[in-house]
């Protein structure tokens, strides 16, 4: 493994799960979280992980997202003080 790259990815994966808890708009955080799930995909592949890369990029960055996706647009887009 890459350990700049593991750094790199790191740093990325906390700037994304800061950024989703502190923005006010639920669309920006469920696309910030869908990169965070991509993000992890990588970093599961890197460990030679592929059949939970495979699964975390279907589920984490895929079915998911367009399930918060859908239930945003069902919903208030922003959250409540």
């Amino acid at each position: 493994m890459i350990w700049e790259l593991d750094f790199a990815l790191l740093i990325f994966m906390i700037f994304c799960a800061i950024a989703a808890i502190t923005v006010r708009d639920l669309l920006h955080a469920t696309i910030i979280l869908s990169a965070y799930s991509l993000i992890m995909a990588v970093i599961w592949s890197e460990m030679n992980a592929v059949d939970v890369a495979f699964t975390e990029a279907a589920v984490g960055a895929g079915i998911t997202t367009v399930l918060f996706i859908a239930a945003i647009a069902r919903t208030g887009r922003r959250s409540s003080d």
